[in-house]
C-alpha cells in the first residue's frame, strides 16, 4: 500500500511547490545557508508517533520517499507512542544538523524543549497533522479540516440512524436513538476539534431527545481514549454495555472518531451479540480509512470512515519544507483558527471526504489508494 501511492508525492511535490514570499528569513531562522544548498547537502528529521497504525507508517513513508524524490536527505524515525523516545529523537536529529523538521507529536504539549532548541539552531519546524502545542517555535502546520471530520462523522452517524440524509437534510427517522460517544486522546490536540466538530451537529437532536446518551456520558474527558488504543476502546464499550444496557435496551449507535477505535468497539459489540441474528449491528463511525475497517465497511459491519488523503498531506509538508529551505515561507489557507495556546500557526488544511459502502469504489479505488482485492482482503499489499 506505502509504495504504491508516492507517485503523486513525488511528482506534486516538483509540481506544487509554492512560496509567498521568497529569500531573506523563513519563520524557523535565517534560510541563507539552505536556500543556495543543493537538497543533497541537506537532511531533513521526520519524527512520527508510532508504527502501530497502518495510518502513520503510510504517512512516514510518504514524507520520506517524496523529500528524498526531491533530492533531500530524511532521517525518518518513529517513537512508538513512547514520549520520551520521541524527544530523543528530535533531540538527535537537531544535534546531527537537520536543516528542517516535520513532526507528528504524540504528546502535542510535550516538545517545548525540543522546538526551542530547534529555533536556537535556526531549524524551521513543520507540526503535521497534529498541532504542537505551548511554543512560539512552530513555523507551519499541515493538517485535514479537523472540525469539519467531527462535523462529517456526526452527520454520517445520524443519517445512518435515518435521523438525516448523507446531505445533512433532514430525514425520516424521529428516534430516540440510544448512541454512545467516544472520543481520542486529550493530548491530541486534533482530538479536540473533532469532538468540537461531532459536538456541533449532535448537540440539538440530543437536547430534543431525538438522541440520548444513555450512559449520560456526555463530555470529551468521559468519552476519552488514551493515545487511541483500540484495546481501549474495546474495554470501555464492553464496560458500557455492562453497565447501562443489561437492562435489555440497545445500542443503535457509536460516534467513534478513528477506525482503530471502531474495531474495538465492534468488537465488544459483537461479543454482546450484536450482529446476529435480530440484534443488527448498530451504526459506528470511524477515521482515516484503514483497510481492515474499509473491509468492516464493504461487509455491512462498520456504517462510514472519514477518508483522508494522506498522499496529499505528505505532499504539503513536503511543500512546506521545500518553501523553508529556499528563503520563503509555505502558503497558507488559514491564519486564524489554529491557536497552539502561545501563537496562532499558520496552516495549509486539506479537504476530506465521508466513505459508505456504496461509495468505496469510486472514492478509494478508482482513485489508487486501495485496489479492489485489498478491499476484500482487508489487508494492504504491502
Amino acid at each position: 500500500m506505502v509504495s504504491k501511492k508516492l507517485g503523486v508525492v513525488a511528482l506534486g511535490s516538483a509540481l506544487a511547490f509554492s512560496l509567498t514570499a521568497c529569500g531573506g528569513e523563513g519563520a524557523g531562522g535565517s534560510t541563507q545557508d539552505t536556500a543556495n544548498a543543493d537538497p543533497s547537502e541537506l537532511t531533513i528529521g521526520v519524527a512520527m508517533p508510532t508504527q502501530t497504525s497502518e495510518r502513520w507508517i503510510a504517512d512516514g513513508a510518504s514524507v520520506e520517499e517524496g523529500l528524498e524524490a526531491a533530492g533531500y536527505e530524511v532521517n525518518l524515525q518513529y517513537a512508538n507512542d513512547d514520549i520520551p523516545t520521541q524527544q530523543q529523537q528530535i533531540d538527535q536529529m537537531i544535534t546531527q544538523g537537520a536543516d528542517a523538521l516535520v513532526v507528528a507529536a504524540i504528546d502535542g504539549t510535550a516538545l517545548s524543549g525540543q522546538l526551542q532548541a530547534a529555533a536556537d539552531a535556526g531549524i524551521p519546524v513543520i507540526s503535521y497533522d497534529r498541532l504542537i502545542r505551548d511554543s512560539e517555535n512552530v513555523d507551519f502546520y499541515v493538517t485535514f479540516d479537523n472540525e469539519e471530520v467531527g462535523r462529517q462523522q456526526a452527520t454520517a452517524l445520524l443519517a445512518g440512524l435515518g435521523v438525516l440524509n448523507r446531505d445533512g437534510t433532514p430525514g425520516q427517522a424521529t428516534g430516540p436513538f440510544n448512541v454512545e460517544l467516544f472520543a481520542g486522546s486529550l493530548d491530541d490536540n486534533n482530538a479536540h476539534f473533532f469532538w468540537g466538530g461531532a459536538m456541533e451537529v449532535l448537540q440539538p437532536f440530543i437536547d430534543n431527545g431525538t438522541v440520548v446518551v444513555k450512559s449520560g456520558q456526555t463530555s470529551i474527558e468521559q468519552a476519552a481514549t488514551l493515545r487511541w488504543q483500540q484495546e481501549t476502546a474495546q474495554r470501555r464499550m464492553e464496560d458500557l454495555l455492562t453497565s447501562t444496557y443489561s437492562d435489555g435496551s440497545r445500542v443503535d449507535g457509536v460516534l467513534s472518531p478513528y477506525d482503530g477505535l471502531s474495531r474495538g468497539i465492534i468488537t465488544a459489540l459483537q461479543n454482546a451479540g450484536y450482529g446476529s441474528g435480530s440484534n443488527p449491528i448498530p451504526v459506528v463511525t470511524g477515521q482515516d480509512a484503514e483497510i481492515a475497517s474499509v473491509k468492516l465497511i464493504a461487509d455491512g459491519v462498520q456504517s462510514s470512515t472519514i477518508f483522508k488523503d494522506t498522499r496529499n498531506l505528505a505532499e504539503q509538508a513536503i511543500t512546506s519544507t521545500q518553501a523553508f529551505l529556499e528563503g520563503g515561507e509555505p502558503e497558507a489557507n488559514d491564519t486564524e483558527t489554529y491557536d497552539n495556546g502561545v501563537k496562532v500557526v499558520p496552516a495549509y488544511l486539506l479537504p476530506i471526504e465521508t466513505v459508505y459502502q456504496d461509495t468505496i469504489q469510486q472514492q478509494l479505488i478508482d482513485t489508487g489508494y486501495y485496489t479492489a482485492e485489498e478491499v476484500a482482503s482487508g489487508q494492504s499489499a504491502g
